[in-house]
Protein backbone atom coordinates (compact mmCIF):
# COMPACT_ATOMS: atom_id res chain seq x y z
CA UNK A 1 0.00 0.00 0.00
CA UNK A 2 2.86 2.56 0.66
CA UNK A 3 4.74 1.68 -2.20
CA UNK A 4 1.65 2.29 -4.31
CA UNK A 5 1.04 5.92 -2.17
CA UNK A 6 4.65 6.74 -3.05
CA UNK A 7 4.14 5.71 -6.93
CA UNK A 8 1.00 7.98 -6.83
CA UNK A 9 2.54 10.45 -4.63
CA UNK A 10 5.60 11.38 -7.07
CA UNK A 11 3.64 11.11 -10.35
CA UNK A 12 1.20 13.62 -8.56
CA UNK A 13 3.75 16.21 -7.59
CA UNK A 14 5.78 15.84 -10.82
CA UNK A 15 2.43 16.73 -12.46
CA UNK A 16 1.89 20.49 -10.37
CA UNK A 17 5.51 20.91 -10.89
CA UNK A 18 5.41 21.33 -14.47
CA UNK A 19 2.14 23.20 -14.65
CA UNK A 20 3.63 25.17 -12.45
CA UNK A 21 6.63 25.93 -15.06
CA UNK A 22 3.91 26.04 -18.08
CA UNK A 23 1.99 28.28 -16.00
CA UNK A 24 4.94 30.73 -15.55
CA UNK A 25 5.34 31.06 -19.36
CA UNK A 26 1.89 32.28 -19.54
CA UNK A 27 2.51 34.81 -16.32
CA UNK A 28 3.69 38.11 -17.82
CA UNK A 29 1.55 41.08 -15.66
CA UNK A 30 -0.18 41.33 -12.11
CA UNK A 31 -4.12 40.44 -13.70
CA UNK A 32 -2.08 37.36 -14.97
CA UNK A 33 -0.14 35.74 -11.89
CA UNK A 34 -3.73 36.68 -9.58
CA UNK A 35 -6.59 36.31 -12.12
CA UNK A 36 -5.20 33.86 -14.73
CA UNK A 37 -5.74 37.09 -17.62
CA UNK A 38 -9.28 36.69 -16.70
CA UNK A 39 -9.54 34.28 -19.41
CA UNK A 40 -10.78 31.00 -17.48
CA UNK A 41 -13.31 29.33 -19.41
CA UNK A 42 -16.31 27.41 -17.40
CA UNK A 43 -15.14 24.22 -16.54
CA UNK A 44 -11.95 25.27 -15.04
CA UNK A 45 -13.49 28.09 -12.99
CA UNK A 46 -16.48 25.98 -11.81
CA UNK A 47 -14.01 23.11 -10.57
CA UNK A 48 -11.73 25.94 -9.36
CA UNK A 49 -14.51 27.17 -7.29
CA UNK A 50 -15.01 23.02 -5.69
CA UNK A 51 -12.00 22.00 -5.09
CA UNK A 52 -11.29 25.71 -3.18
CA UNK A 53 -14.16 24.61 -1.11
CA UNK A 54 -13.40 21.44 -0.40
CA UNK A 55 -10.07 20.60 1.87
CA UNK A 56 -9.19 17.56 3.60
CA UNK A 57 -11.22 18.82 6.69
CA UNK A 58 -14.23 17.58 5.32
CA UNK A 59 -13.05 13.69 4.43
CA UNK A 60 -11.32 13.84 8.05
CA UNK A 61 -12.79 16.07 10.30
CA UNK A 62 -16.34 17.01 9.37
CA UNK A 63 -17.08 13.53 7.64
CA UNK A 64 -16.26 11.52 11.16
CA UNK A 65 -17.61 14.53 13.47
CA UNK A 66 -20.87 14.86 11.79
CA UNK A 67 -21.55 11.37 10.59
CA UNK A 68 -21.11 10.07 13.69
CA UNK A 69 -22.89 13.06 16.00
CA UNK A 70 -25.49 13.47 12.61
CA UNK A 71 -25.90 10.45 11.00
CA UNK A 72 -27.92 11.06 7.51
CA UNK A 73 -29.31 14.43 9.30
CA UNK A 74 -25.08 15.35 8.08
CA UNK A 75 -26.53 15.02 4.45
CA UNK A 76 -27.94 18.55 5.06
CA UNK A 77 -24.89 19.83 4.74
CA UNK A 78 -23.90 18.66 1.43
CA UNK A 79 -27.14 19.32 0.25
CA UNK A 80 -27.09 22.79 1.43
CA UNK A 81 -22.74 23.21 0.48
CA UNK A 82 -24.08 22.19 -3.20
CA UNK A 83 -27.04 24.05 -3.66
CA UNK A 84 -26.41 27.44 -1.75
CA UNK A 85 -22.82 27.21 -1.49
CA UNK A 86 -22.01 26.30 -4.89
CA UNK A 87 -24.78 26.70 -6.93
CA UNK A 88 -26.71 29.95 -6.05
CA UNK A 89 -23.00 31.66 -5.29
CA UNK A 90 -22.70 31.50 -9.62
CA UNK A 91 -26.10 32.62 -9.95
CA UNK A 92 -26.19 35.18 -7.30
CA UNK A 93 -22.64 36.66 -7.32
CA UNK A 94 -21.17 35.70 -10.68
CA UNK A 95 -22.45 38.04 -13.35
CA UNK A 96 -22.24 41.31 -11.05
CA UNK A 97 -18.94 40.50 -9.65
CA UNK A 98 -17.37 39.82 -12.91
CA UNK A 99 -18.88 43.42 -14.41
CA UNK A 100 -18.53 45.42 -11.18
CA UNK A 101 -14.83 44.23 -10.61
CA UNK A 102 -13.67 45.18 -14.58
CA UNK A 103 -15.54 48.53 -14.14
CA UNK A 104 -14.07 49.32 -11.22
CA UNK A 105 -10.51 47.85 -12.44
CA UNK A 106 -10.56 45.81 -8.87
CA UNK A 107 -8.49 42.41 -8.23
CA UNK A 108 -8.95 41.79 -4.58
CA UNK A 109 -11.84 41.89 -2.47
CA UNK A 110 -10.25 45.16 -0.14
CA UNK A 111 -9.91 46.93 -3.95
CA UNK A 112 -13.35 46.52 -4.41
CA UNK A 113 -14.78 47.46 -1.11
CA UNK A 114 -12.83 50.77 -1.38
CA UNK A 115 -13.66 51.81 -5.34
CA UNK A 116 -17.14 50.88 -4.86
CA UNK A 117 -17.93 52.74 -1.90
CA UNK A 118 -15.19 55.37 -2.16
CA UNK A 119 -13.80 54.60 1.24
CA UNK A 120 -9.51 54.70 1.13
CA UNK A 121 -9.30 53.50 5.01
CA UNK A 122 -11.78 49.79 3.73
CA UNK A 123 -8.61 48.95 1.65
CA UNK A 124 -6.32 48.29 4.30
CA UNK A 125 -8.60 47.34 7.04
CA UNK A 126 -9.96 44.68 4.51
CA UNK A 127 -6.69 43.53 3.66
CA UNK A 128 -5.32 43.41 7.66
CA UNK A 129 -8.77 40.81 8.11
CA UNK A 130 -7.48 38.91 5.52
CA UNK A 131 -3.98 38.69 6.57
CA UNK A 132 -4.63 37.58 10.05
CA UNK A 133 -6.60 35.36 9.78
CA UNK A 134 -6.72 33.37 5.99
CA UNK A 135 -2.67 32.66 6.95
CA UNK A 136 -3.44 30.83 9.93
CA UNK A 137 -6.33 29.59 8.51
CA UNK A 138 -3.59 28.22 5.34
CA UNK A 139 -1.13 26.82 8.28
CA UNK A 140 -4.04 24.61 9.41
CA UNK A 141 -4.72 22.71 6.04
CA UNK A 142 -0.81 22.73 5.82
CA UNK A 143 -0.94 20.65 9.61
CA UNK A 144 -3.24 18.57 8.39
CA UNK A 145 -1.50 17.04 5.63
CA UNK A 146 1.56 16.64 7.78
CA UNK A 147 -0.17 14.55 10.42
CA UNK A 148 -1.75 12.67 7.69
CA UNK A 149 1.72 12.02 5.58
CA UNK A 150 3.13 10.90 8.63
CA UNK A 151 0.32 8.13 9.67
CA UNK A 152 0.00 6.77 5.75
CA UNK A 153 3.25 6.61 4.56
CA UNK A 154 5.52 6.87 7.68
CA UNK A 155 7.27 10.38 6.69
CA UNK A 156 8.42 12.25 9.92
CA UNK A 157 5.77 15.09 10.48
CA UNK A 158 8.49 17.62 10.06
CA UNK A 159 9.59 16.11 6.75
CA UNK A 160 6.16 16.09 5.42
CA UNK A 161 5.43 19.65 6.45
CA UNK A 162 8.42 20.60 4.12
CA UNK A 163 7.55 18.44 1.09
CA UNK A 164 3.96 19.99 1.07
CA UNK A 165 5.11 23.02 1.29
CA UNK A 166 7.88 22.94 -0.99
CA UNK A 167 5.57 21.54 -3.80
CA UNK A 168 2.71 23.74 -3.25
CA UNK A 169 5.04 26.65 -3.91
CA UNK A 170 6.62 25.59 -6.37
CA UNK A 171 3.70 25.72 -8.77
CA UNK A 172 1.85 28.50 -6.98
CA UNK A 173 5.09 30.84 -7.19
CA UNK A 174 6.03 30.25 -10.75
CA UNK A 175 2.06 29.47 -12.15
CA UNK A 176 -0.22 32.05 -9.89
CA UNK A 177 -3.69 31.67 -10.24
CA UNK A 178 -3.51 30.22 -14.32
CA UNK A 179 -1.59 27.34 -12.54
CA UNK A 180 -3.64 27.07 -9.29
CA UNK A 181 -6.80 27.02 -11.49
CA UNK A 182 -5.12 24.07 -14.28
CA UNK A 183 -4.02 21.99 -11.38
CA UNK A 184 -7.00 22.63 -9.28
CA UNK A 185 -9.27 21.35 -12.47
CA UNK A 186 -6.42 17.89 -12.40
CA UNK A 187 -7.34 17.58 -8.55
CA UNK A 188 -10.75 17.70 -9.36
CA UNK A 189 -11.37 14.92 -11.55
CA UNK A 190 -9.35 12.98 -9.08
CA UNK A 191 -11.70 14.43 -5.91
CA UNK A 192 -14.35 13.36 -8.19
CA UNK A 193 -13.23 9.86 -9.09
CA UNK A 194 -12.15 9.11 -5.91
CA UNK A 195 -15.25 10.61 -3.87
CA UNK A 196 -17.51 8.18 -6.18
CA UNK A 197 -15.19 5.08 -6.34
CA UNK A 198 -15.26 5.43 -1.93
CA UNK A 199 -18.84 5.92 -2.02
CA UNK A 200 -19.68 2.64 -4.05
CA UNK A 201 -17.20 0.38 -2.63
CA UNK A 202 -18.18 1.12 0.70
CA UNK A 203 -21.62 0.66 0.75
CA UNK A 204 -21.10 -2.32 -1.48
CA UNK A 205 -19.67 -3.59 1.50
CA UNK A 206 -23.19 -3.70 3.17
CA UNK A 207 -25.65 -4.30 0.36
CA UNK A 208 -25.35 -1.06 -2.02
CA UNK A 209 -26.17 2.11 -1.07
CA UNK A 210 -30.13 1.65 -0.19
CA UNK A 211 -29.57 -1.23 2.05
CA UNK A 212 -26.53 0.85 3.82
CA UNK A 213 -28.12 3.62 4.32
CA UNK A 214 -31.34 1.71 6.34
CA UNK A 215 -28.87 0.18 8.25
CA UNK A 216 -27.02 3.63 8.81
CA UNK A 217 -30.15 4.87 10.08
CA UNK A 218 -31.11 2.27 12.21
CA UNK A 219 -27.27 2.18 13.78
CA UNK A 220 -27.39 5.60 14.43
CA UNK A 221 -30.88 5.45 16.57
CA UNK A 222 -29.19 2.83 18.47
CA UNK A 223 -25.82 4.15 19.30
CA UNK A 224 -27.12 7.75 20.01
CA UNK A 225 -29.70 8.53 22.45
CA UNK A 226 -31.62 11.32 21.70
CA UNK A 227 -30.46 13.92 24.36
CA UNK A 228 -27.15 13.45 22.46
CA UNK A 229 -28.54 14.05 19.17
CA UNK A 230 -27.77 17.56 17.71
CA UNK A 231 -30.61 20.45 17.40
CA UNK A 232 -32.13 21.71 14.61
CA UNK A 233 -30.77 24.57 15.49
CA UNK A 234 -27.30 23.24 15.87
CA UNK A 235 -27.98 21.28 12.20
CA UNK A 236 -29.46 24.68 10.46
CA UNK A 237 -26.10 26.67 11.90
CA UNK A 238 -23.47 24.20 10.02
CA UNK A 239 -25.52 24.45 6.83
CA UNK A 240 -25.72 27.83 6.75
CA UNK A 241 -22.19 28.30 7.97
CA UNK A 242 -20.71 26.11 5.33
CA UNK A 243 -22.68 27.25 2.55
CA UNK A 244 -24.12 30.86 2.42
CA UNK A 245 -20.87 31.59 5.06
CA UNK A 246 -18.69 31.02 1.80
CA UNK A 247 -20.30 33.91 0.11
CA UNK A 248 -18.21 36.39 1.83
CA UNK A 249 -14.80 34.26 1.13
CA UNK A 250 -12.05 36.35 -0.36
CA UNK A 251 -10.45 32.78 -1.76
CA UNK A 252 -14.10 31.77 -3.03
CA UNK A 253 -15.29 35.01 -4.30
CA UNK A 254 -11.80 35.60 -6.36
CA UNK A 255 -13.10 32.86 -8.65
CA UNK A 256 -16.16 35.05 -10.37
CA UNK A 257 -13.08 38.05 -10.98
CA UNK A 258 -11.31 35.61 -12.50
CA UNK A 259 -13.87 34.26 -15.64
CA UNK A 260 -13.37 35.02 -19.19
CA UNK A 261 -16.85 36.33 -19.58
CA UNK A 262 -20.55 36.12 -18.35
CA UNK A 263 -21.40 33.43 -20.86
CA UNK A 264 -19.67 30.35 -18.83
CA UNK A 265 -21.60 31.26 -16.06
CA UNK A 266 -24.47 29.21 -16.77
CA UNK A 267 -22.28 26.24 -17.58
CA UNK A 268 -20.00 26.78 -14.05
CA UNK A 269 -23.49 26.58 -12.10
CA UNK A 270 -24.17 22.83 -13.35
CA UNK A 271 -20.64 21.73 -13.36
CA UNK A 272 -20.25 23.15 -10.06
CA UNK A 273 -23.19 22.24 -8.39
CA UNK A 274 -22.84 18.57 -9.19
CA UNK A 275 -19.58 18.58 -8.26
CA UNK A 276 -19.97 19.97 -4.56
CA UNK A 277 -23.35 17.53 -4.08
CA UNK A 278 -20.67 14.44 -5.34
CA UNK A 279 -17.74 15.78 -2.67
CA UNK A 280 -20.17 16.53 0.04
CA UNK A 281 -22.27 13.14 -0.21
CA UNK A 282 -19.54 10.76 -0.30
CA UNK A 283 -18.04 12.41 2.57
CA UNK A 284 -20.71 12.84 4.92
CA UNK A 285 -22.28 9.45 3.93
CA UNK A 286 -19.19 7.72 4.06
CA UNK A 287 -19.53 9.17 7.97
CA UNK A 288 -22.99 8.15 8.52
CA UNK A 289 -22.10 4.22 7.68
CA UNK A 290 -19.32 4.57 10.19
CA UNK A 291 -22.56 3.64 12.25
CA UNK A 292 -22.77 0.08 10.62
CA UNK A 293 -19.10 -0.64 10.99
CA UNK A 294 -18.34 0.75 14.35
CA UNK A 295 -20.37 0.69 17.35
CA UNK A 296 -19.78 3.01 20.81
CA UNK A 297 -17.11 0.19 21.93
CA UNK A 298 -15.47 -0.11 19.11
CA UNK A 299 -15.71 3.13 17.55
CA UNK A 300 -12.21 4.79 17.85
CA UNK A 301 -11.24 6.43 20.99
CA UNK A 302 -9.46 9.31 22.57
CA UNK A 303 -6.55 8.81 25.09
CA UNK A 304 -8.86 10.15 27.68
CA UNK A 305 -11.76 7.53 26.15
CA UNK A 306 -13.59 10.01 24.12
CA UNK A 307 -14.83 9.71 20.28
CA UNK A 308 -11.93 10.09 18.42
CA UNK A 309 -13.78 11.76 15.29
CA UNK A 310 -10.85 12.63 13.16
CA UNK A 311 -10.13 8.62 13.23
CA UNK A 312 -13.53 7.69 12.61
CA UNK A 313 -13.04 7.64 8.49
CA UNK A 314 -9.32 7.05 8.11
CA UNK A 315 -9.80 3.93 10.59
CA UNK A 316 -13.14 2.66 8.54
CA UNK A 317 -11.20 3.15 4.97
CA UNK A 318 -7.81 1.11 6.01
CA UNK A 319 -10.32 -1.32 7.55
CA UNK A 320 -12.41 -1.77 4.79
CA UNK A 321 -9.87 -1.60 1.67
CA UNK A 322 -7.64 -4.26 1.58
CA UNK A 323 -6.09 -6.49 -0.26
CA UNK A 324 -7.08 -5.77 -3.71
CA UNK A 325 -8.70 -2.47 -2.86
CA UNK A 326 -5.24 -0.65 -1.95
CA UNK A 327 -5.22 0.66 -5.18
CA UNK A 328 -8.27 2.54 -4.22
CA UNK A 329 -6.89 3.25 -0.85
CA UNK A 330 -4.16 5.25 -2.59
CA UNK A 331 -6.18 7.09 -4.86
CA UNK A 332 -8.81 7.96 -1.65
CA UNK A 333 -5.22 8.85 -0.10
CA UNK A 334 -4.65 11.60 -3.29
CA UNK A 335 -8.13 12.71 -3.66
CA UNK A 336 -7.33 14.04 0.32
CA UNK A 337 -3.96 15.79 -0.56
CA UNK A 338 -5.67 17.11 -3.75
CA UNK A 339 -8.61 18.43 -1.75
CA UNK A 340 -6.28 20.24 0.74
CA UNK A 341 -3.13 21.25 -1.87
CA UNK A 342 -5.89 23.03 -3.96
CA UNK A 343 -7.60 24.79 -0.98
CA UNK A 344 -4.16 25.55 0.18
CA UNK A 345 -2.91 27.37 -3.07
CA UNK A 346 -6.06 29.82 -2.61
CA UNK A 347 -5.77 30.70 0.45
CA UNK A 348 -2.19 31.60 0.09
CA UNK A 349 -2.39 33.58 -3.23
CA UNK A 350 -5.18 35.54 -1.74
CA UNK A 351 -3.39 36.34 1.56
CA UNK A 352 -0.36 37.34 -0.31
CA UNK A 353 -2.15 39.46 -2.44
CA UNK A 354 -3.60 41.34 0.58
CA UNK A 355 0.04 42.99 1.18
CA UNK A 356 1.50 42.68 -1.91
CA UNK A 357 -1.53 44.49 -4.04
CA UNK A 358 -3.78 45.92 -1.24
CA UNK A 359 -0.71 47.84 0.79
CA UNK A 360 1.71 47.71 -1.12
CA UNK A 361 2.64 51.93 -1.78
CA UNK A 362 3.75 51.25 -5.27
CA UNK A 363 3.68 48.71 -7.87
CA UNK A 364 6.04 50.60 -10.66
CA UNK A 365 9.58 50.91 -9.91
CA UNK A 366 10.33 55.30 -10.06
CA UNK A 367 13.63 54.83 -11.81
CA UNK A 368 12.79 52.14 -14.50
CA UNK A 369 9.18 52.19 -14.99
CA UNK A 370 8.99 48.58 -14.44
CA UNK A 371 6.19 46.81 -13.01
CA UNK A 372 7.22 45.00 -9.95
CA UNK A 373 3.83 43.79 -8.84
CA UNK A 374 4.38 40.33 -9.94
CA UNK A 375 8.12 39.65 -8.65
CA UNK A 376 6.58 41.30 -5.35
CA UNK A 377 3.41 38.41 -5.68
CA UNK A 378 5.86 35.98 -6.13
CA UNK A 379 8.07 36.97 -2.91
CA UNK A 380 5.52 37.63 -0.57
CA UNK A 381 3.92 34.24 -1.63
CA UNK A 382 7.02 32.37 -0.83
CA UNK A 383 7.72 34.36 2.42
CA UNK A 384 3.67 33.60 3.40
CA UNK A 385 4.24 29.65 2.66
CA UNK A 386 7.50 29.93 4.68
CA UNK A 387 5.26 31.74 7.34
CA UNK A 388 2.72 28.55 7.07
CA UNK A 389 5.58 26.40 7.73
CA UNK A 390 6.54 27.85 11.21
CA UNK A 391 2.58 28.41 12.51
CA UNK A 392 2.15 25.06 11.35
CA UNK A 393 5.45 23.61 12.79
CA UNK A 394 4.78 25.76 16.02
CA UNK A 395 1.39 25.73 17.45
CA UNK A 396 1.22 28.98 19.30
CA UNK A 397 -1.81 29.71 21.68
CA UNK A 398 -3.07 32.89 19.86
CA UNK A 399 -2.25 31.55 16.44
CA UNK A 400 -4.90 28.35 17.23
CA UNK A 401 -7.49 30.82 18.17
CA UNK A 402 -6.95 32.72 14.86
CA UNK A 403 -7.49 29.55 13.17
CA UNK A 404 -10.66 28.48 14.79
CA UNK A 405 -12.08 31.91 14.14
CA UNK A 406 -11.26 32.69 10.71
CA UNK A 407 -14.42 31.42 8.83
CA UNK A 408 -16.49 33.54 10.57
CA UNK A 409 -14.39 36.53 10.64
CA UNK A 410 -13.78 36.41 7.39
CA UNK A 411 -17.44 36.06 6.08
CA UNK A 412 -18.86 37.65 9.07
CA UNK A 413 -16.73 41.21 7.88
CA UNK A 414 -17.18 40.74 3.81
CA UNK A 415 -20.45 39.08 3.06
CA UNK A 416 -22.59 41.85 3.74
CA UNK A 417 -20.59 44.74 2.49
CA UNK A 418 -19.42 42.32 -0.68
CA UNK A 419 -23.25 41.49 -1.33
CA UNK A 420 -25.37 44.28 -0.63
CA UNK A 421 -22.97 46.81 -2.72
CA UNK A 422 -23.15 44.41 -6.08
CA UNK A 423 -27.25 45.15 -5.82
CA UNK A 424 -27.69 48.13 -3.67
CA UNK A 425 -26.72 51.58 -4.52
CA UNK A 426 -28.26 53.06 -1.06
CA UNK A 427 -25.39 51.61 0.77
CA UNK A 428 -22.71 53.91 2.24
CA UNK A 429 -18.89 53.78 2.91
CA UNK A 430 -20.31 54.51 6.31
CA UNK A 431 -22.23 51.55 6.41
CA UNK A 432 -19.67 49.13 4.84
CA UNK A 433 -17.36 50.30 7.89
CA UNK A 434 -20.53 49.44 10.13
CA UNK A 435 -20.77 46.41 8.99
CA UNK A 436 -17.35 45.07 8.24
CA UNK A 437 -16.58 45.73 11.74
CA UNK A 438 -19.87 44.75 13.48
CA UNK A 439 -19.40 41.32 11.63
CA UNK A 440 -15.64 40.99 13.04
CA UNK A 441 -16.63 41.87 16.24
CA UNK A 442 -20.03 39.74 16.72
CA UNK A 443 -17.75 36.77 15.75
CA UNK A 444 -15.01 37.45 18.31
CA UNK A 445 -17.62 38.26 20.80
CA UNK A 446 -19.77 35.52 20.80
CA UNK A 447 -17.06 32.83 20.08
CA UNK A 448 -15.97 33.51 23.54
CA UNK A 449 -18.74 33.92 25.29
CA UNK A 450 -20.14 30.85 23.50
CA UNK A 451 -17.31 28.17 23.59
CA UNK A 452 -15.79 27.22 20.61
CA UNK A 453 -17.99 24.39 20.40
CA UNK A 454 -20.93 26.56 19.45
CA UNK A 455 -18.63 28.09 16.78
CA UNK A 456 -21.35 27.60 13.51
CA UNK A 457 -23.73 29.34 15.62
CA UNK A 458 -21.63 32.15 16.13
CA UNK A 459 -20.56 32.47 13.06
CA UNK A 460 -23.68 32.33 11.27
CA UNK A 461 -24.91 35.26 13.47
CA UNK A 462 -22.01 37.06 12.68
CA UNK A 463 -22.96 36.77 8.92
CA UNK A 464 -26.56 37.95 9.45
CA UNK A 465 -26.18 40.80 11.96
CA UNK A 466 -24.01 43.11 9.28
CA UNK A 467 -27.20 42.61 6.60
CA UNK A 468 -29.08 44.48 9.61
CA UNK A 469 -26.29 46.92 10.42
CA UNK A 470 -24.97 47.81 6.93
CA UNK A 471 -28.91 49.28 5.52
CA UNK A 472 -29.02 50.47 9.21
CA UNK A 473 -25.97 52.90 8.98
CA UNK A 474 -26.46 53.50 5.44
CA UNK A 475 -29.73 55.13 6.01
CA UNK A 476 -29.09 57.36 8.52
CA UNK A 477 -25.72 58.74 6.23
CA UNK A 478 -25.11 60.76 3.27
CA UNK A 479 -26.10 58.69 -0.08
CA UNK A 480 -22.91 57.73 -1.79
CA UNK A 481 -21.32 59.60 -4.25
CA UNK A 482 -23.00 59.66 -8.31
CA UNK A 483 -19.70 59.58 -10.32
CA UNK A 484 -18.92 56.52 -8.01
CA UNK A 485 -22.33 54.31 -8.76
CA UNK A 486 -21.98 55.46 -12.37
CA UNK A 487 -19.27 53.65 -12.92
CA UNK A 488 -19.19 50.56 -10.78
CA UNK A 489 -23.13 50.15 -11.87
CA UNK A 490 -22.45 50.54 -15.65
CA UNK A 491 -23.90 48.27 -18.22
CA UNK A 492 -25.50 46.63 -14.63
Amino acid sequence: MIQIGVVFLVVFLALMTGIGVWGMKKTKTLGDFFLGGRTLGPWVSAVAYGTSYFSAVIFIGFAGTQGWQFGLNALWIALGNAVIGAGAAWIVLAKRTRRMTQNLDAMTMPEFLQERYGAKHLKPAAASIIFFFLLPYSASVFKGLGHLFEAVFGIPYDIALLVMIAFTGVYLILGGYFAIAITDFIQGIIMFAGAAMMILVISGRGGGILEMTAKAAQAYNEHIPPEARPSILTIASLVFMTSFGTWGLPQMTQKFYAIKNEKVISKAVVVTTVFALMIGVAAYLTGAFSHVFFNPDTVPKTGSGGVAYDMIVPTLLTGQLTGSLQLLLALILLLVLSASMSTLSSLVLVSSSSVAIDLYPSRVDVKTGKDRSVAMMRFLSAIFIVISYFISRFQIGIIVYLMSLSWGVVSGAFAAPYILGLYSKRVTKQGAYAGLLSGMAVMIILFFALGSSHSPLAASIAIVVPFIVTPLVSAFTRPPEKGILDRAFDGI
